[in-house]
């Protein structure tokens, strides 16, 4: 079974709590009501996120028949047929996505390095200093803290622990290759504006906010160097 069908398996068996509630008005002054509501809001945003488009009204049937005890409509056989067959879309449209993300992502990448301030590294890491700071450089096996800001070329955010208010800690070599390479540039202190190739971020398969061969923009400040 794919990585994606055993997320929507173990999202399904969630997914009885909402369905079956999804009619009535939820009591959410109780323990009870609270959990299964933070369930199903979980529910819909890892559907949301994977473009699971459902059928509420088959997918009702089914956990009420489930759950009734009674026979499912479809058989054991066309049931893995057709959530094979939904794999596969969902499969074709990622691929075609990640095509489409690689030509523009190589446009603006070819664009951006021909901005005033923009240096290339071998890699094909681009980076530009927003502010220079006086601090050491981190090495490989340090651990840092930094702010940082993430978008996709189109200006959409992604993560920024600015939001969060809170700094973020972890190794150097411990994230993407595109952020290890770029923070062992950075002295203490500074601040740069990054941007980072497929290859170097999160590759053709992408993750779940960030699709397949995407070129990645950051703001990092690196704050300190903590070990």
């Amino acid at each position: 079974m794919s990585r994606r069908l055993t997320v929507l398996t173990s999202i399904l068996v969630g997914a009885f709590l909402m369905t079956l509630t999804a009619c009535d008005k939820p009591d959410l002054k109780s323990e009870k009501g609270q959990y299964s509501y933070a369930i199903g809001v979980q529910i819909a945003k890892n559907l949301k996120d994977q473009k699971i488009d459902l059928d509420t009204k088959a997918f009702a049937a089914a956990v009420k028949d489930v759950t009734s005890g009674k026979e499912p409509q479809i058989t054991e056989e066309n049931r893995i047929a057709a959530l094979r067959k939904m794999s596969e879309g969902l499969r074709e449209k990622d691929n075609a996505a990640a095509t489409e993300n690689l030509k523009k992502g190589e446009a603006y990448l070819a664009e951006n390095k021909a901005k005033e301030g923009v240096k290339v590294t071998d890699s094909g890491l681009q980076y530009e200093v927003i502010s220079e700071g006086k601090g050491a450089k981190p090495k490989a096996s340090d651990t840092v803290e930094v702010h940082y800001r993430g978008t996709l070329i189109d200006g959409k955010e992604f993560d920024s622990s600015y939001a969060r208010n809170q700094p973020a800690q972890f190794p150097v070599k411990g994230v993407i290759p595109g952020w290890t390479e770029a923070l062992q540039l950075m002295k203490t202190g500074s601040k740069y504006k990054l941007t980072i190739p497929a290859n170097l971020a999160y590759g053709e398969r992408g993750n779940p906010s960030i699709p397949g061969n995407s070129v990645l923009v950051f703001e990092v400040e690196l704050l300190k160097i903590v070990k």
